[in-house]
Parts: structure tokens; sequence; C-alpha cells
């Protein structure tokens, strides 16, 4: 059997241009934590049921086990590594799991936070019931959602205040 072959993948992940040679076959949270060592974003169940892995797309909350690198050639791909400031200071939506103790055993977390993110984006009420349905393609194992819900309800107030920058920590 011979190799596959591979093709360029050209990304823009965490503001920064990317150029990877990877197979047409090679998931997009492969390329992320095996070929660019972005390991926040966590691999899971492999078929776009927890959300463990989920990223920003061109700004939409995408699960990156269900997507084709080669699929989003081109796009900006924003990951947990990415939320942080230039100079250190954690987003909102951190800040507020921190907070809210919205961390128990971890594994969910940067998919839970990057949803959170894409609420802001998609209009969805910094409500209880609202951020409830908004995440259910995201599963916490350990049950902790009270927090996760209370710390998402709190970043999407900060993110949507006006000029809310990121914060200094």
């Amino acid at each position: 059997m011979s190799p596959r072959p591979h093709i360029p993948i050209r990304l823009q992940v965490n503001g920064l241009p990317v150029e990877v040679a990877a197979p047409s076959s090679t998931l997009l949270v492969d390329l992320l934590r095996g070929n660019l060592g972005l390991t926040g974003t966590h691999q899971g169940c492999d078929t776009a049921q927890c959300g463990a892995c989920t990223v920003l797309v061109d700004g939409a909350a995408t699960k990156s086990c269900n997507v084709l690198a080669l699929q989003i050639n081109g796009a900006k791909v924003v990951t947990i590594e990415g939320l942080e400031a230039a100079d250190g200071s954690l987003h909102h939506m951190q800040q507020a799991f921190g907070r809210h103790h919205a961390l128990q055993c971890g594994f969910c977390t940067p998919g839970m936070v990057m949803r959170g993110v894409a609420m802001a984006a998609e209009g969805v009420p910094a409500q209880a019931n609202a951020i409830s349905k908004a995440l259910c393609g995201n599963l916490c194992r350990c049950t902790g959602y009270r927090g996760i819900i209370n710390a998402i309800c709190e970043g999407l107030q900060k993110m949507r205040a006006p000029n809310p920058g990121v914060p200094k920590a």
C-alpha cells in the first residue's frame, strides 16, 4: 500500500498563519494537537457527541473531531490557547469559569469555554435556560453544569458590555 499523499493546508490559527502538509484525511483535532502542539483542544469521543474538541472556525463553534482540516483550508481557527491576550490576561469567559468554579476534572472545560465564547456572536441570551439549550452538544462527565452555566452567563454579560476588552488578571 502506498503512503497517502500530503496536501498543503493553510490556516490562520490563533492569529498566526500556518501551513502544514498533511494527508487529506487528517482531522482538524489531529492537526491542532499533533502537528501544531495545541493540546488544549481535547479529543474525547471522536463522534462529535461530547464537544470537548470545540474550537472556533471563522467565529463559529466547531467540533474539530468531525471536520477534515482540508475542509477548512484558508479559515481562521481559534483554540483555547488563542483566547489569552498578548499580555497574558485571560479572556472574560475563562475568568468567569474560574470565579464560578466551573472546572471539575477539566476535560470538558476548553470545549465549554469555546462554546460559551461562540454564544456571544450567536446572540444567545445570558439566561440559564437559553445557555443550557445552546450547550446541548457539550457534555460534562462530572455534571458540573450549574457552575458552567453561571460562568457562561457572566462571560456573555462581560463580553457584551460596552468596551469589554480583556481585563487585567
